[in-house]
């Protein structure tokens, strides 16, 4: 049998190589028909003209353009009926090149689904593969080709608005996950039906600008970019990633866009990516207002001579591109190689066989109601959901209870669930389409039990006249939920926040609703980490729900009364100010460590501030609680070539079945530079029912163990090691150490 299925599997490889040839033979024999014009418009994308993410380029001429092929790919053109219409302008160019539709499918498509930093809470992979697969579904099958999208940005930095868009802060997290997202964007291959092509943005360290700031300058040593950032692009690469982006910001020094280092001599030199890259919007032309580029022409020049492929929205290689060439400051050699990326995925994706294959308005309909995708939707949003609190068993709430009172300003509100980087559908009525946390908690509760709702306030301002109200609506009921946070469109691209409190007045109205002494549930709706120091110290239970997405009301109601026991894990480290950001756990330690909470003499500590964070990351509380016991490591040395077994008992000691997301972290102790305290290397999303037992197993091998050294050398260096197992980073259940030996 196994020598069947190696059999099997050599056929496979032989087909795909043929096939691989074959269209390169193809994609040569149409490079040699094409004007150095011609060219250039593979090169070129247009937004349409709805749904813009950037500033437009405004061109009139934009359809006559097409017909002449000088435009080769468009973004925010959605559904069958408009995508058809664009190619059969295509189609009456001179070689008929089929355009790209590219579209910001970031968390679903018409179904959508948690933002993606709520899924990373989730911890789990296939879940998050699947969401990816059920957006891309329905996306293909509503003429996009190719979605910009997973972002893999490390961000240890809450006041950056995009940290919602990312898995978080730590590498390793980031990396499983990016590699889940690539997997179900793609699916089993490009040009299936339900496949679009991933692109793996922002390339690179766009996640460390300066202040949190959007846009911002990024200055780090090579070390830190090779080891904390980059990893999740190489994972997003392994899994088949189609297309990179590059990003906004300059980094040391020089623009990303503009970045041969980046794009030359990592991605497309040692990572041998066969894929093509495309700027951000504008990105290339935004080389002029960096102070790097003189012109739009000498910004065409750097981009297409560092390795940026395609030009979104900013026209440098659509006018300067071609003189560039002719002049023979630009290489056609090095045209060609962005053309020859391009037309590769075109090929791959079948729309030199069919331009319309994924525009069929029936396959549209279909995929766009298909009820499973909801199902996947509320299970995902359910995963995500991190219980921060819960005191006096506060939650799950009795579903005989009978009156209770939901207050908040996000109470009522529908499209605000999709939160940011929503496709938005202009047939869709989102007050139907979305379930709002009211009609949630409505579905959920029998007749016996009464609802009662006042707004309190606004998310925003100091408008104080409705809490009178929302306290009189307390007082009558037996428990109060309030749900409260940052408006959905307060995290994203370009919103960045210098203060990352609970806005406007809103802990006052908590407070206000506790001193009336009935039992008080928060949800807390946000896109990053908030402060919310009074209320995690005072309300007995928190919910952090973050934007949840399509069932964001059923998924919450869900967890409000136990139908689903919360299973998140927060993938960002939370602050109790904002003057600790940037922080996160895999810090490395000073020659001056404090020795505890209270330790603040002339030692790496605020004398105002604990150093330790508000909520950790990888904590998150359950229904039920977990013991951990009997570690066990197969050997205490081993040598580099060698692994190391370690086992233990977890087991579930309440009284419900529950989910614990088991963290395996490991400390170099000493080595040739300084490593963090601790990191993340491996975990385990475990599912116990009451009083079982499980024995899990990790394995520790030479990888896990490697970092790069002063001469930038991924290595195992010998030494001391060890290895924790806990319930978040700074919960740590089980030690014990190891030694590398030298071979």
């Amino acid at each position: 049998m196994k020598r069947v299925t190696t059999i099997t599997l050599f056929m496979l490889s032989l087909f795909a190589s043929a096939q691989q040839q074959s269209i390169d033979q193809k994609v040569n024999d149409l490079l040699k028909k094409m004007t150095i014009e011609e060219k250039i418009g593979q090169l070129t994308q247009y937004t349409g003209d709805n749904q813009a993410t950037g500033p437009i380029t405004i061109n009139p001429n934009k359809q006559n353009e097409i017909k002449q092929g000088l435009i080769g790919s468009m973004l925010n053109v959605i559904g069958t009926k408009y995508t058809r219409g664009y190619q059969e302008l295509a189609m009456q160019s001179r070689l008929k090149i089929p355009l790209l539709f590219g579209q910001d499918v970031i968390h679903g498509f018409k179904t959508t689904f948690p933002l993606p930093l709520a899924e990373a809470a989730s911890w789990d992979l296939a879940a998050i593969e699947l969401g990816a697969r059920v957006a891309a579904t329905e996306a293909a099958a509503s003429g996009i080709h190719w979605t910009f999208a997973p972002m893999v940005d490390i961000g240890r930095d809450p006041r950056w608005g995009r940290v919602m868009e990312g898995a978080g802060e730590d590498t390793y997290l980031g990396s499983k996950i990016a590699y889940a997202r690539v997997k179900g964007f793609q699916g089993a291959k490009l040009g299936d039906l339900n496949s679009v092509m991933a692109c793996v943005k922002h390339f690179a360290a766009y996640g460390a600008g300066v202040g949190g700031r959007d846009y911002n300058s990024v200055d780090m040593s090579e070390r830190m970019l090779l080891e904390t950032y980059l990893p999740p692009f190489k994972a997003a690469l392994d899994a088949g990633a189609a297309t990179f982006m590059n990003s906004f910001n300059d980094i040391n020094g020089i623009p990303a866009t503009g970045n041969a280092h980046l794009q030359r001599d990592i991605l497309k030199g040692k990572w041998n990516f066969q894929g093509f890259v495309v700027s951000d919007w504008g990105s290339i032309g935004e080389m002029v207002a960096h102070g790097y580029s003189k012109d739009l022409k000498e910004a065409a020049y750097s981009a297409i001579t560092a390795g940026s492929d395609m030009d979104m929205e900013s026209n440098a290689y659509r006018y300067n591109l071609a003189q560039l060439v002719k002049e023979g400051r630009v290489s056609i050699d090095l045209v060609d190689d962005a053309v020859r990326r391009i037309l590769r995925k075109k090929y791959e994706l079948g729309l030199f066989d069919d331009p319309y294959k994924y525009s069929d308005p029936k396959r549209e309909e279909k995929a766009l109601s298909n009820p499973e995708h909801r199902k996947a939707a509320l299970e995902m949003a359910e995963k995500s959901i991190v219980l921060l609190k819960n005191e006096n068993q506060t939650l799950p709430l009795s579903k005989s209870t009978k009156t209770i009172a939901f207050i908040g300003p996000m109470v009522k509100e529908y499209k605000a669930n999709m939160g940011f980087w929503a496709v938005e559908l202009p047939e869709v009525n989102y007050d139907k389409w979305v379930v709002s946390q009211w009609d949630g908690l409505q579905n959920k509760v029998g007749k016996n039990t009464k609802l009662l709702y006042a707004k309190g306030c606004d998310v925003t301002g100091d408008n104080k006249d409705g809490f009178a109200e929302a306290v009189a609506t307390a007082k009558q009921a037996d428990v109060v939920i309030l749900s409260i946070g940052e408006r959905h469109d307060m995290s994203g691209e370009a919103k960045s926040r210098s203060d990352i409190h609970l806005p406007g007045v809103q802990e006052d109205l908590v407070k206000a609703i506790q001193a009336t002494g009935k039992p008080v549930v928060v949800l807390i709706n946000a896109g990053r980490p908030l402060v919310f120091n009074w209320t995690a110290d005072n309300v007995p239970a928190v919910l952090y729900t973050w934007w949840l997405g399509t069932e964001a009301g059923n998924a919450i109601a869900n967890v409000l009364f136990g139908d689903y026991n919360p299973s998140g894990k927060l993938p960002m480290t939370f602050p109790r100010e904002v003057g600790q950001v940037p922080i996160y756990y895999n810090h490395f330690s000073t020659g001056r460590p404090a020795k505890d909470e209270n330790s603040t003499n002339y030692v790496s500590a605020y004398i105002d501030l604990k150093n330790s964070p508000k909520f950790p990351f990888g904590y998150g509380l359950s229904y039920t609680t977990f013991d951990y016991s009997g570690l066990k490591l197969s050997s205490t040395k081993i040598k580099s070539n060698e692994t190391i077994k370690v086992s233990f008992q977890l087991k579930n000691t309440g009284k419900v079945a529950g989910e614990e997301v088991v963290q395996l972290y490991l400390k170099d102790k000493f080595g040739s530079v300084v490593r963090p305290v601790l990191e993340l290397k491996d975990f385990q999303k475990v599912k116990l029912n009451a009083g079982e037992s499980k024995t899990i197993e990790f394995t520790i091998d030479k990888e896990k163990l490697s970092f790069y050294n002063n001469k930038l050398e991924w290595v195992a260096e010998p030494g001391d090691f060890e290895v924790m197992i806990g319930t978040s980073s700074a919960d740590i259940k089980l030690r014990s150490d190891f030694e590398l030996t030298a071979n």
